[in-house]
């Protein structure tokens, strides 16, 4: 891809959240929201963005404005927790967390090991991500340094930021998916240097979750934290009761499971901790004050049986949270289909989750979620240009719905609550146009 980015001009109907906020009513008093504006990009960040009327005279010389009067504009979405060697084995029949991965995630990622394998999936996986409006995703690789490179490869060929990395295993898996403490870290330090921010991937360090890796393990993931402090931790907590027990069994020395990684410095403000259903009152401590991240994935959650995640406590404790899909635990890469999700399960426990508190959790509050909000999560001047174009009547059923909307956000709850990958018509990354529905 060329070095030089064009100059975009977007028009049409622009929807995103200001400011990240400390409570969820809040969120209400920062939506922005033109029913006719003007988004100008350079470079691929926003050079410009207002009311069509005051942009108009704005626009660079022999740009070409690309107009959607009909559908609505909103930040990318962000996904803070999906695993790409998965894609494959979505809608895996009938076990709980620790049997499914048994059964049916360690074998699939097994095949990772041949580079051309891995390449495949990756495009894949990126395009699907396109496909559905996801901008920006916190992504799982396998055990493989070659699976990290060929997922960089994939997101570079669109200058997408990604942030990914290599999972550290070394017990309680198959043999072909264990690495070392010592290869797991020296692997994970060259990979850093490989591809930490460069262009706009970042890395990830990846313990796949505290059963799977020895204490040495840990201990050598806190060394690699410690010596790369802006890069990522990324991994899993509390998701299934019988999970929680056994990392009890294992660790017994450490005060319950997110003890765990805090021991070996492993929680802060680029720590994003998947699923989290069954935080105790100190653990919840913990989380808001390392400054730590939660991906809420329900669809996962749900399909795993693993529980009801209540989000209304983040709120409450001050702990930052995004979404996650989740796949392939997860059963969409949309993110529409994920807060349908969502949804559903906060009715489940007496909760309600606005529309537009959903979308600040799929765009601005994922962002502050991966310690990106300066770069990502609205259209403020100087982020990065990272945008997906809606359709709100993609289905005979839906336009019908929406001729009932009694205002912008009824019209943006129904999209929620009907939507799919059917509704994204477009997806830009960094100003360019990077898929457009057929």
């Amino acid at each position: 891809m060329s070095s030089v980015i064009a100059s975009t001009a977007i028009r049409g109907r622009f929807l995103d959240i200001q400011n990240t906020v400390a409570q969820a009513r809040e969120i209400h008093d920062q939506v922005r929201y033109f029913e006719d504006g003007l988004l100008i990009t350079q470079a691929g960040k926003i050079q410009w963005f207002g009311p069509w009327s005051e942009g108009q005279h704005h626009l660079p010389d022999q740009v070409d404005v690309q107009h959607y009067p009909d559908q609505l504009i909103v930040p990318g979405f962000i996904d803070t927790h999906i695993h790409y060697p998965q894609t494959e084995m979505m809608g895996a029949y009938g076990e709980q967390l620790l049997e499914w991965l048994d059964t049916y995630t360690f074998p699939t990622e097994i095949q990772f090991e041949d580079p051309a394998y891995a390449e495949q999936i990756a495009q894949f996986f990126v395009n699907e991500l396109l496909k559905n409006g996801t901008t920006t995703a916190l992504v799982f690789c396998t055990v493989h340094p070659q699976s990290v490179d060929a997922l960089f490869k994939a997101a570079e060929q669109h200058q997408m930021r990604l942030i990914a990395g290599k999972v550290m295993m070394d017990r309680h898996a198959p043999e072909a998916l264990c690495d070392t403490a010592e290869s797991g870290y020296n692997d994970s330090k060259a990979l850093i240097e490989k591809w930490h921010g460069k262009g706009r991937n970042l890395y990830a360090i990846t313990p796949r979750f505290a059963p799977t890796s020895t204490p040495e393990q840990l201990a050598r993931a806190g060394e690699l934290k410690a010596e790369y402090p802006d890069v990522y931790v990324h991994t899993h907590l509390s998701e299934n009761k019988n999970e929680i027990a056994w990392v009890k069994s294992l660790f017994p020395e450490q005060n319950g499971y997110l003890d765990v990684y805090h021991h070996y410095g492993l929680t802060g403000s680029r720590s994003v901790f998947a699923h989290c259903v069954h935080l105790e009152d100190a653990e919840w401590d913990c989380m808001h004050q390392t400054n730590s991240a939660i991906a809420f994935c329900p669809t996962s959650n749900l399909f795993l049986g693993s529980g009801l995640f209540p989000l209304k406590t983040t709120w409450e404790k001050q702990v930052k949270v995004g979404l996650g899909t989740d796949i392939g635990a997860g059963t969409s890469f949309n993110q529409l289909q994920t807060i349908n999700e969502a949804y559903k399960v906060q009715q489940l426990q007496g909760d309600k989750l606005s529309a537009f508190e959903a979308l600040y959790h799929a765009t601005l509050g994922g962002a502050k979620a991966l310690d990106l909000e300066d770069k990502l999560g609205n259209f403020d001047l100087g982020k990065e240009a990272d945008f997906v174009v809606l359709d709100l009547k993609a289905t005979a059923l839906q336009a019908l719905r929406q001729q009932r909307a009694k205002n912008l956000e009824d019209a943006l709850f129904a999209l929620m609550l009907m939507g799919d990958d059917r509704n994204i018509h477009a997806t830009y990354v960094f100003g360019q146009c990077a898929y457009v529905k057929a």
